[in-house]
């Protein structure tokens, strides 16, 4: 599983190293882009700021988006990213440690594609980020951009 974009949204090291190392141990090799904020979030899906150099044709294949995020929240970056032509159709997962409810279905209201609660358990954390891998980035067909 490579050259497929992984976006990671999230602010936590700790999860962010969870993640990355749920990631190798499915041998999920993807190019994994990761940026810590909502803004910067946004700043990389639309070709802004630091990141006004990208090509705008590359998006990723699958964004993980924390709800929890510093200057941006998660919820507002699903937002700007349905409501615009460009983005409206990326896969958006949430991934998120949040238990409440509002957030699940507010989440959903806003497009997620699917909502996942970040497991305390490594072991549940890696099995749910490999069956992720495989759904997102193998079965899954996406539509053009």
């Amino acid at each position: 599983m490579t050259d497929k974009m992984i976006l990671l949204v999230e602010d936590n090291p700790d999860d962010e190293a969870l993640t990355v190392r749920a990631l190798t141990k499915n041998n999920i090799a993807n190019n994994l882009t990761v940026v810590r904020d909502g803004v910067e979030a946004l700043d990389f899906l639309f070709c802004r700021g630091a990141y006004a150099e990208r090509n705008p044709q590359e998006f990723p294949e699958v964004i993980l988006l924390d709800l929890k995020l510093p200057k941006v929240d998660g919820l507002e970056v699903l937002r700007q990213i349905r409501a615009n032509e460009r983005t409206s159709l990326l896969p958006v997962v949430v991934l998120t440690s949040s238990k409440e409810d509002q957030d699940l279905v507010k989440s959903y209201s806003l497009g997620a594609n699917s909502y996942i609660r970040k497991p305390v358990d490594f072991s549940q954390f890696v099995e749910a980020i490999r069956q992720l891998g495989m759904y997102w980035l193998v079965l899954n067909e996406p539509p053009p951009l």
